[in-house]
């Protein structure tokens, strides 16, 4: 078994966001605005992190902080402040939003210019039509990890167990991109482990604390754990680390494996949408 260690991989990443920051702005550093809206612990860890990494690599960051009772009406209008907002060079929705706000609909009030998650319409259809680089921020990292490791993708099996826009339809559609045969899974999918025992890659992101055990892996294969999870005040993954561990080639960490990834990730698509390299 061997790791597939995030960490190393994203203080790479970030390295090379800050000489490319530091090389192409002189007098001007990209700003990246965080939207929250307050009442989730885990996304106030989450948006801290990105701020952490923001000052490492050279950005400016900002957080707004909406109230847990902000209405659709009011978030969308601060969407659209920062969408006019010339210093705001990328705009991060923070998800989960509480259940009365629609996230689809806010998140399609954000410009595509500045759609750092790459979660509009607009930037999902370039994605899924094969006519952009630019993709969410954990898939992006998932396929990095695989590629720093080696680890080849054309032609291979791979078995992704969750279906969100954010983790499993865009990792499925970057895997097709890269010529492997894809099967997209999630919580209704009938006899599951008959079909994640055919992945020579398998990707969980199901949102369930240890529910992949060995008896869902095939043996030899890579296994891409996205899941955060915390049991008794520790993280944890989708996949039973210590039960699935002698069984794979090849296995990612929680804490440590992709949630790095998607931290450095962010930093990258800062720095792209700061540079306008995309043609809208």
């Amino acid at each position: 078994m061997n790791l597939l260690d995030g960490k190393s991989l994203a203080l790479l990443l970030k390295n090379q966001v800050r000489e490319n920051i530091a090389n192409c702005f002189a007098n001007f550093k990209p700003l990246l605005e965080c939207i929250i809206v307050e009442g989730n612990p885990a996304s106030e860890t989450y948006v801290k992190s990105k701020q952490k990494a923001c000052d490492y690599c050279g950005f400016s960051s900002h957080i707004t902080r909406l109230s847990s009772d902000v209405s659709q009406f009011e978030l969308e209008n601060v969407i659209e402040r920062l969408n006019n907002d010339s210093s705001v060079s990328a705009i991060l929705l923070q998800l989960p939003l509480p259940n009365h706000l629609d996230a689809t609909r806010a998140l399609n009030k954000i410009s595509p210019k500045k759609d750092v998650d790459c979660l509009t319409n607009f930037n999902l259809g370039r994605l899924f039509s094969g006519n952009s680089s630019f993709a969410p921020c954990t898939a992006s990292g998932i396929i990095k990890l695989l590629d720093f490791n080696n680890i080849s993708i054309q032609g291979k099996h791979v078995v992704v167990v969750g279906r969100s826009l954010l983790v499993g339809k865009s990792v499925a559609c970057l895997f097709e991109q890269r010529n492997a045969t894809v099967t997209l899974c999630h919580s209704k999918t009938s006899n599951l482990s008959s079909l994640t025992r055919q992945a020579d890659i398998l990707v969980v992101a199901i949102g369930k604390p240890k529910f992949i055990t060995k008896d869902f892996v095939k043996p030899n294969a890579v296994v891409v754990d996205v899941g955060i999870n915390r049991i008794d005040g520790k993280l944890c993954g989708d996949v039973d680390f210590d039960n699935v561990k002698d069984i794979c080639s090849f296995i990612s960490p929680v804490p440590g494996g992709v949630g790095p990834l998607t931290v450095a990730c962010l930093m990258e698509n800062t720095f792209k949408l700061a540079l306008n390299k995309f043609s809208f």
